[in-house]
């Protein structure tokens, strides 16, 4: 396995030697969300469940206030912000290393000023606006395949054989446009925890299978992000997490962060902070 580029953000300089996994934790400040372990009922409640994370080992907390659930409704940025930026400030304060997840350029960049240290733009980096928030900020971004303009704005997933190539190719030429702005520090992420308006049984075979592709996706030269599926079956949730670690996944995305960070040290894939 090929090692791919180091990048800073927050402050600490992550390194992907190829044996390492970061953990990143779901941390939600959107009551509606499904997963409702994860949210934070108010500012002081974030805090105190992104320390809990970082105990078990999460290196960056993805910091989200709008449910990107395609049956819920989309929320103004101005009511984003409100329920983002208190926590925001709070865990900033307090050391970590934040992940903004949005896909409207308004919170992203409102996000960045107030300290976020990664845009984790969940429509894919294909708004031009968006593009230019990244470029303006100068942090790393998560650059993740989507079918769509945004995860409220999705239908039924393409099903085809050897999916990770079909994501692999579309996702060079965005990692390519954004190359030509100087956007250089990105983290590729197949999208995996978006849900579509497919057969549920054929959409979780496939990310299975997607998983198991990681290759095709490491192939770009940038770290690989696996944002694990959070099924209502929570032995797949598991199976998955295996599977991005037995496959090397540089970081995964997880709602369940002390079972992860417990199978990252099973597998020996080095949960540490990142360096000062």
């Amino acid at each position: 396995m090929q090692p791919v580029a180091s990048f800073a953000a927050g402050g600490r300089r992550f390194d992907f030697p190829g044996d390492r996994t970061y953990v990143m934790g779901v941390l939600n400040v959107s009551p509606e969300s499904r997963n409702q372990h994860t949210v934070a009922r108010s500012p002081d409640d974030a805090l105190r469940m992104a320390r809990d994370y970082r105990s078990f080992g999460a290196s960056i907390i993805d910091l989200g206030a709008q449910s990107s659930h395609y049956e819920n409704v989309e929320l103004s940025a101005e009511e984003e912000l409100l329920r983002l930026l208190p926590a925001l400030a709070l865990l900033v304060e307090d050391g970590f290393v934040v992940a903004v997840d949005t896909w409207k350029p308004e919170v992203a960049s409102a996000a960045a000023a107030a300290g976020a240290a990664i845009i984790n733009d969940t429509g894919g980096l294909q708004d031009p606006r968006m593009v230019d928030v990244v470029a303006a900020a100068g942090v790393p971004a998560i650059v993740m395949y989507i079918e769509g303009k945004n995860p409220l704005q999705v239908d039924a997933m393409e099903f085809v054989p050897e999916k990770a190539g079909t994501m692999a190719e579309r996702l060079a030429e965005r990692i390519a446009a954004l190359d030509a702005t100087g956007i250089t520090d990105v983290l590729v992420d197949p999208g995996l925890s978006i849900n579509y308006r497919s057969d549920y049984r054929l959409y979780t075979l496939q990310q299975m299978e997607v998983i198991r592709q990681l290759g095709d996706l490491r192939d770009l030269g940038h770290p690989v992000l696996i944002p694990v599926p959070r099924k209502r079956e929570f032995p797949r949730v598991m199976a998955y997490t295996t599977l991005a670690l037995e496959y090397g996944a540089d970081v995964i995305r997880v709602h369940d962060v002390e079972a992860a960070c417990d199978l990252v040290r099973l597998y020996g894939r080095d949960v540490q902070e990142p360096a000062s």
